[in-house]
């Protein structure tokens, strides 16, 4: 039995990362990095797909938390003899190719005799390593991968599993580490684990500790913005500055169904508001390099940019599934790779001219190639906007006219008259200009519902689509803007399931795939910087607090909530959710935040834009959302 998405906790060392579950059990670890083949995949089946646990023998009960300002993730086990602790960690590597995971059980009250079950598994579960007994613990090896288990604890084989047993007492400390190499180079030398386990706390709270809050933010979302950047820097690939979108493949937007796909890889469209959380919380040089991943990972023919690209830039993404993986409770198929990498997505090319429009104005050091590469994706773009598309949900139906690609194409241009305009940037301003406005009318044209007064997911649509909530944040539309105003009311009206927001409603939208869903966090959040824009205060920060409400116990969350089962769906943690959550806390608390600096010329508030705390009335009644 598959355990609850939100029962699992994130370690990770900027390579790659691993789930660690309430009961012990690390059931997710991919190694070296975050798209490698699983070694431990008992996540998407059963323990004999892979999994390492060490818990007390018998009965106990767990609570946990990380260690404050880091990744390192302390678990506390209570029985009737006493109390045991297990810290997990990864150590930062210098070498991308040699990673570890380090545990440690210690004895805190009484004896506690503990079990460690070790089922190494490569190839996501499929592959049985041929495993040697060493004066040191074990070695195990399969084709290139190799890894050495570190343990003063005496090991047994039983059954394609490696067993122990230990028994913990206060002052008494077993160290495990496991160390990965591959398997034509010589192991890495394994330091001493408490040595390890310090500098590891040291370099994390080092860190933690630049971030930067607007003033009189609330502790508890200074806690939840540095637990969630946290969340992030540990879903960075430090080698080449990409960001995961989530760590995990397959675990399902509903259970049992197949919307199942695999998100570790980096999306173009996460990059605005990714660049804009980092900014703003402090974190330049992981901004810039995030900046230099994008023009790296896209550089080349417009016409072959794609949506998504692996974490060194990686175009073939091929998709196929894993038949001997059952699923998390049982939603199949599970699958490796993302088909969507090939789709259409006219949106991107507006994220990216956005993104690096963003990058100019926060003062990162320019890039004097990236204008010649952006002037290239504007010659494409005008080519091709006019095309249908995938959009931003990647459906996979026929192409439509989305709405937010037009729009994004919009942006795109926008974001070229005001490089030439505020930069100073060489350019045919008055051509882009044209487009601009072409394109506005286009989707004023087309993308409009006038009967409700709201804009559409797509041309000739009745359907909405919670992407619509960034028209004004993008500056396409002011907030003050009636269709603006008509589309957030449309998606409280036709959206919301207990508070939260649906991306759209499959059954409306005619997406080309089967089944519900769960409520889309990010969308979430982009209401509350909706409210914010049209000064519903207070309506924003109960939204926020609902969010809030919804992270697991170490203040994780994953792609989408289920109201009813009150359960965490799709991929986890999901960088976007996290990166949403750090962006209303800016703009809830400042009138400057991310949604303004986007949709502002200036990045000033502008007259339509109320100051945060007060309530415009012009805007009406504020809707209950508790």
């Amino acid at each position: 039995m598959s355990r609850p998405i939100e029962s699992y906790g994130l370690i990770g060392n900027t390579i790659g990362a691993a789930l660690v579950g309430l009961d012990g059990s690390i059931d997710w670890l991919c190694l070296p990095r975050f798209d490698s083949d699983a070694c431990f995949a008992a996540l998407l089946g059963t323990p004999e797909h892979g999994r390492w646990r060490i818990a007390p023998d018998g009965e106990s009960r767990a609570t946990r938390r990380y260690l404050p300002g880091t990744a390192i993730l302390e678990t506390t086990f209570e029985t009737p003899q006493g109390c045991a602790r297990v810290v997990d960690f990864m150590p930062f590597s210098s070498d991308p190719q040699a990673v570890e995971l380090v545990r440690i059980a210690s004895g805190v009250q009484g004896r506690v005799a503990m079990s460690m079950e070790f089922v190494l598994r490569f190839g996501y579960g499929r592959d049985v390593p041929w495993v040697r007994r060493r004066d040191y613990g074990l070695s195990a090896v399969a084709g290139p991968d190799a890894v050495q288990l570190v343990t003063p604890v005496a090991l047994r084989g039983e059954g394609l599993k490696t067993l122990g047993q230990f028994t913990l007492e206060p002052g008494v400390a077993v160290p495990f580490t496991l160390s990965y190499h591959r398997s034509h180079r010589m192991p890495p030398f394994v330091e001493d684990r408490q040595v390890l386990l310090e500098r590891t706390a040291g370099q994390w709270r080092e860190w933690s500790a630049r971030c930067v809050f607007p003033e009189d933010t609330p502790a508890e979302w200074r806690e939840a913005v540095r637990r969630s950047l946290i969340t992030l820097k540990a879903m960075s690939h430090q080698p080449t500055g990409g960001l995961v979108a989530a760590p995990t493949t397959s675990l399902p937007e509903r259970i049992g169904g197949v919307r199942n796909w695999d998100y570790r890889f980096c999306w173009i469209r996460d990059a605005t508001l990714t660049l804009y959380a980092l900014l703003n919380s402090g974190y330049f040089e992981e901004a810039a390099a995030f900046r230099l991943w994008l023009l790296r990972a896209a550089a080349g023919d417009p016409a072959q940019m794609q949506i998504m690209y692996g974490l060194a830039g990686e175009r073939r993404l091929t998709e196929v599934e894993l038949p001997w993986l059952p699923g998390y409770e049982g939603s199949r198929p599970v699958r490796i790779g993302n088909a969507a990498h090939g789709q259409l997505q006219l949106d991107v090319y507006g994220e990216l001219m956005d993104v690096l429009h963003a990058a100019r104005r926060s003062r990162l050091s320019p890039d004097e190639d990236a204008w010649h590469f952006q002037r290239a994706l504007l010659d494409h773009l005008e080519r091709i906007w006019r095309e249908p598309d995938a959009g931003m949900w990647e459906v996979r139906g026929a192409p439509r006219h989305f709405t937010y690609s037009k729009m994004m194409s919009w942006v795109a241009f926008d974001r070229a008259v005001k490089a030439v305009e505020e930069f100073g940037l060489d350019g045919p301003a008055d051509r882009w200009r044209r487009l601009r406005e072409e394109i506005r009318g286009d989707v004023l044209a087309h993308g409009v519902d006038r009967e409700r007064g709201t804009f559409v997911q797509s041309y000739g649509s009745k359907a909405i689509d919670a992407s619509l909530l960034l028209m004004a944040e993008t500056g396409f539309v002011a907030a003050r803007d009636p269709l603006f105003r008509g589309t957030v009311r449309a998606v409280e009206r036709e959206l919301l399931e207990d508070g939260f927001v649906l991306r759209y409603r499959p059954e409306v939208s005619d997406d080309g795939m089967p089944g519900s869903e769960g409520t889309f966090l990010m969308c979430s959040f982009w209401l509350v910087d909706a409210y914010v824009l049209l000064g519903r205060y207070d309506d924003a920060r109960r939204l926020f607090g609902k969010l809030l409400s919804v992270r697991n116990d170490l203040g994780l969350l994953s792609e989408q909530y289920d109201p009813r089962s009150r359960r965490l769906l799709g991929n986890f943690p999901q960088a976007f959710s996290h990166v949403g959550l750090v962006n209303a806390v800016h703009n809830l608390v400042q009138a400057g935040g991310p949604a303004m600096q986007r949709a502002s010329r200036d990045a000033s508030p502008g007259p339509e834009a109320p100051t945060p705390g007060m309530h415009s009335e012009a805007e009406g009644p504020a809707t209950r959302i508790d």
